[in-house]
């Protein structure tokens, strides 16, 4: 649950892949729902024990999976701050793009995010362009993505 009476007005655009560097796959959505198994891969045992979930998910094909509703809290931010607010779970909504920081996203990711973006924006005012931002930027020193090769100029035409 969000903390009572607190607006949703952020919206914040993650990378992942598991293990790291593959795509396609249960395991996002396995660390997701909490059922990820240590034993499948040595990167697992370090992460397996985290208690994360992102509100949707944009896999390199386009897929949509979604697994917090929107106006839920998910636990997608961490140790977080966007204009001088703290714990940006409590007011935003995390989407995760499966890919990388050294390569690119795909164009139907693209696609996908601008369509979730604008519905978003529509449902909570509070979510302007200026008000979509990366993991990185409001956690700064601890998370890159969605990294470099994350397109924000073509991601903004796509959201026209």
């Amino acid at each position: 649950m969000r903390p009572e009476n607190t607006e949703i007005n952020l919206l914040v655009i993650h990378g992942i892949s598991l293990p790291p560097g593959r795509y396609g796959g249960e395991y996002i959505e396995q660390l997701f729902t909490n059922c990820l198994d240590p034993d499948e891969h040595e990167y697992f045992k370090d992460i397996h024990h985290l208690r994360v979930s992102a509100h949707l998910l944009i896999d390199r094909k386009g897929g949509l999976t979604q697994f917090v509703p929107f106006d839920k809290r998910a636990w997608h931010a961490g140790e977080s701050e966007f204009d001088h607010c703290s714990n940006c779970n409590d007011f935003s909504i995390g989407i995760e793009l499966e890919g990388v920081d050294d390569a690119p996203y795909e164009t139907i990711q693209y696609s996908r995010l601008s369509q979730a973006a604008r519905l978003v924006m529509a449902s909570w005012p509070g979510v302007t362009r200026a008000r979509i931002t990366g993991h990185s930027d409001i956690s700064p020193g601890r998370k890159t993505d969605p990294g470099p090769y994350f397109d924000w100029d073509y991601f903004y035409k796509c959201l026209d």
